[in-house]
């Protein structure tokens, strides 16, 4: 198969939790939120550069949402795919500085919704986590979407890249599970590129989907980084020497209280996990038959008559 007729997709997540980057700038003013996305543009530019059927796709995942920054809802459905002529072109305002201007359009537009998205957040609701699980199920049905439209004669290859800031959110356990296998079942391989505490989630998908889980020794050189582990595909990878897997934390998040528990107790009918034995499942609601042990009954002493 020539090179044309295969084409690869990357979707990048990036977190854009504004209580951990507020925090961040805060401390540290090196490496800030906007640094951050454009080294994430700066991958994306380099994977559309590597051929020209390469495609795109970058998502933000919020604490109150999450939204495609590109491509966004002024880029027609062909442009995907190189077809749109005249559309592509009025999505393209053009390059004054040389560069090519597709990728101009690319990175104007996700600067314009990430401001966007970041401006109108409002931070006055008990929500502060962030909606990564959400995210990835969206990323995956984009990836389902775009592979139902690509030529006959034509085979996707498709991958996730996550940029994991905020730490994780024991809540989102089942769906991030459920998505872990739903991408393992369509053999898209999840990336994780940790800026902060270990993930023990990301590690779960990247162990399970064959994907590279990377915790960032040094945030202001996350370009290189991406770079050097993210930009080569599956095939690349093997001809490289990538940093070694890393020990996954496999440790299952209760039902009841959503904690990581390393023994607990499982339902036989919808394997739901608990931390404490209880007699009613509260997920199928089965009320188990406790097998108590048999209650010996005392034998009466026969009273001797004295004679």
């Amino acid at each position: 198969m020539s090179a044309d007729d295969e084409l690869s997709l990357l979707v990048i997540v990036i977190d854009t939790n504004p209580i951990w980057w507020g925090k961040k700038a805060l401390g540290e003013a090196e490496f800030t939120l906007s640094k951050c996305v454009d080294a994430a543009m700066v991958l994306g530019n380099s994977h559309l550069f590597m051929n020209r059927t390469n495609r795109l796709a970058v998502i933000a995942s919020h604490t109150q949402e999450s939204r495609f920054l590109y491509p966004g809802k002024r880029w027609a459905f062909a442009d995907l795919f190189g077809d749109g002529g005249s559309s592509m072109e009025s999505n393209c305002s053009g390059s004054k500085d040389g560069k090519y201007e597709l990728l101009t359009a690319i990175n104007d537009a996700i600067a314009e919704e990430i401001k966007d998205l970041m401006t109108k957040t409002d931070m006055r609701g008990q929500q502060t986590e962030t909606l990564l699980a959400g995210s990835l199920a969206k990323a995956l049905c984009y990836i389902n979407k775009m592979s139902k439209e690509v030529k006959a004669n034509q085979e996707m290859k498709s991958r996730i890249l996550v940029i994991k800031a905020a730490e994780d959110s024991a809540l989102q356990y089942m769906n991030f599970m459920n998505v872990i296998f739903a991408a393992q079942k369509q053999s898209i391989l999840i990336d994780a590129c940790v800026l902060d505490s270990d993930s023990g989630l990301l590690q779960q998908a990247c162990d399970i989907t064959g994907g590279i889980y990377l915790k960032v020794p040094h945030m202001p050189s996350l370009l290189q980084y991406l770079l050097w582990v993210f930009l080569p595909d599956q095939e690349q990878r093997s001809q490289l020497v990538l940093p070694p897997p890393i020990h996954v934390d496999y440790r299952a998040a209760c039902f009841c209280h959503r904690n990581l528990i390393e023994i607990g107790y499982v339902c036989s009918v919808c394997l739901s996990i608990f931390c404490n034995f209880s007699p009613i499942c509260s997920t199928c609601e089965t009320a188990f038959k406790i097998s108590l042990p048999p209650v010996m009954k005392a034998k009466k002493k026969k009273l001797k008559l004295a004679v």
